[in-house]
């Protein structure tokens, strides 16, 4: 399948936020998803698995998480660029986050092409796709290893994204490595349970054996081909409704 690229930029309330569309040739796709980077923001690798999202018919949108402060900017996979993504998180409040999801949400509805909004996200961006679930256009939601979920951590301030879960209507998928150090076993049972509670039934938990954080990055040590290959199976799978 042959697909298009194009950069676009999405008016903000507060700035303007940089984002690539990827999406398949020919007939328009109809379905549109917001894909959330991790802290790295739009690397190659992120974008080689945003292709193979596309390709299974999705138009998908990946807009920077941090357009204030690092506007343009795709941060290596060092020390550097782990601590630059670090510091722009922790400057950026969850109000901001969130304003930014509304744009990013309105220019996926305003677009003629797309009918149904899903959200994916990695790391970081797996929380922001959590938030992003409380909006009532996504239909269905995939987090991979989010981080921060648990316990409230996303930016300057708590996010208590917990609390709001029952705010979700759509479909939910949530993924983790079993050796994921951000969010242990004890983590992801609080998770669940926290749904479970606030009434989600559409709800599915995948924990794959052996994987770590990250393990869907294709650049570094923590990177497990079979257990990337099986989750972006079950995600698209699951945002097929199947």
């Amino acid at each position: 399948m042959k697909l298009r690229e194009q950069r676009v930029r999405i008016p903000a309330p507060d700035c303007e936020i940089q984002a690539i569309v990827i999406e398949p040739v020919g007939t328009p796709p109809r379905r549109g998803v917001l894909y959330y980077t991790d802290i790295f923001q739009l690397t190659e690798s992120t974008l080689r698995t945003a292709r193979q999202l596309a390709s299974a018919g999705f138009l998908v949108c990946l807009p920077e998480i941090y357009p204030r402060e690092l506007a343009g900017v795709a941060l290596e996979f060092d020390d550097a660029g782990k601590q630059a993504g670090l510091a722009a998180a922790a400057h950026t409040t969850t109000a901001q986050f969130d304003s930014d999801r509304t744009a990013a949400l309105d220019y996926l509805e305003q677009r003629d092409d797309v009918d149904e909004i899903d959200v994916v996200g990695f790391c970081i961006g797996g929380h922001l796709a959590f938030r992003a679930a409380f909006d009532p256009r996504v239909a269905a939601t995939v987090c991979f290893y989010p981080t921060g979920v648990h316990n409230g951590a996303l930016g300057s301030d708590d996010a208590g994204s917990l609390v709001q879960a029952a705010s979700i209507g759509g479909r939910l998928m949530i993924i983790f490595g079993s050796n994921d150090p951000h969010v242990p076993a004890a983590g992801r049972l609080q998770i669940l349970s926290a749904l479970y509670a606030a009434g989600l039934e559409h709800l599915e938990l995948h924990i794959y054996s052996g994987g770590e954080h990250a393990f869907m990055r294709d650049i570094g040590p923590r990177h497990d081909p079979v257990l990337t290959d099986l989750s972006l199976t079950e995600a698209i799978s699951f945002l097929n409704a199947r």
